[in-house]
């Protein structure tokens, strides 16, 4: 009885918090197995709001203390309506010299609200693929990493840019 009041508290609290965000367009998420093998592609599909407003574009990461390196390369990959796919190779900061982590979170998950990509347009009408896939070397491997721990949920974001007050 008292876990199912604590969850049901959790879940109302995470409801409050994400329905206050008047810049969220679109925030999803996907869980990565124990192991994300890099190979494997997490996909999210978006049917943007509109065609003439400009949008800041997040890749979302959860990790915990597995992860055992202070950078990550990622594959981001959005493929158009039309058919048109743009492919960027991305590098993020994951912890400071001192091997701390960043990203913000009390307990041993850290979550880390990434740059992508700056005031887009979406122009074409329909629905838009973000294909996220892991690209790590380890000491300069061609090959790379086979199997990324630590990364626990991959996410994208797309938010209205934040308002400039004078």
């Amino acid at each position: 009885m008292m876990r199912n009041n604590v969850l049901l508290f959790l879940l109302i609290f995470f409801l409050v918090l994400t329905s206050c965000d008047p810049n969220r367009v679109f925030d999803g998420y996907q869980a990565v197995p124990e192991k994300w093998h890099k190979d494997s592609i997490i996909s999210f599909k978006i049917t943007p709001p509109d065609s003439t407003n400009t949008y800041n574009l997040f890749v979302n990461l959860r990790n915990n203390n597995a992860y055992k390196y202070n950078n990550l390369f990622l594959i981001v990959e959005m493929v158009f309506p039309h058919g048109k796919t743009l492919t960027d190779t991305l590098e993020y900061k994951m912890a400071d010299p001192s091997g701390k982590f960043l990203g913000t979170g009390l307990m041993d998950i850290k979550e880390n609200k990434l740059w992508y990509k700056e005031g887009v347009i979406f122009k074409e009408k329909g629905d838009y693929q973000v294909n996220i896939q892991q690209a790590m070397r380890e000491n300069g491997k061609v090959n790379g990493v086979t199997e990324l721990e630590g990364i626990t949920d991959v996410g994208f974001r797309i938010e209205k840019p934040a308002k400039n007050t004078p």
